[in-house]
């Protein structure tokens, strides 16, 4: 059975609509990077929680998309007031000088439908440097409140070091070194 000329004006329309990339600023109520660290013998964990920028994504080819993402480092929380004042200062974060980390995106390659390695320049405590993670694009779809959002994921692992803090290169100290990071990004469109 052939589809009807509705039905290709339909699908060839759906792909004009898609064939330019989308703007998604990042909504802060719903996004987090997440955080786990060596703490003596164990772990810790935390999140940011204001994270904000835009994604622009065109479906059609990832390779054409972008991110560029600011997170307030004094919004850190790992469930501790007294941990997170803590954190904040010199010896750790020292937030009040670095006050945000940015990631300003520079490739994309698509390794699978909706799956990706995202490549671009992390600025934290005043160091930049390259960093490729892995992302999947977790969906699309209308809000309640008559918007229309976007998904993300991704992951990734940083050495405390690189980036010159102290604290994670002590032989034997109470912090660890490595840190895994777990993005959940939520984006709402203003572009389509």
């Amino acid at each position: 059975m052939k589809p009807s000329l509705s039905l290709l004006a339909l699908l060839f329309a759906f792909n004009v609509a898609h064939a330019e990339p989308e703007t998604y600023k990042i909504d802060n109520a719903h996004s987090f990077a997440n955080w786990s660290l060596r703490h003596v013998v164990s772990k810790t964990s935390g999140t940011f929680s204001d994270i904000t920028g835009s994604i622009s994504i065109d479906r059609s080819n990832l390779a054409n998309s972008s991110v560029n993402a600011r997170i307030n480092v004094l919004s850190v929380n790992s469930a501790h007031p007294k941990r997170d004042e803590h954190i904040k200062k010199e010896d750790y974060l020292n937030a009040y000088t670095f006050g945000e980390m940015t990631f300003v995106s520079s490739k994309v390659v698509e390794t699978a439908p909706g799956e990706g390695l995202l490549t671009g320049t992390l600025t934290l405590h005043g160091v930049s440097r390259e960093l490729t993670m892995p992302f999947k694009v977790l969906g699309f779809g209308a809000d309640p409140f008559g918007g229309y959002r976007s998904g993300f994921e991704a992951k990734t692992a940083l050495k405390a070091s690189d980036f010159g803090f102290k604290w994670g290169t002590k032989p034997n100290g109470p912090v660890g070194d490595d840190i895994e990071i777990s993005l959940l990004i939520e984006g709402i469109r203003t572009k389509p």
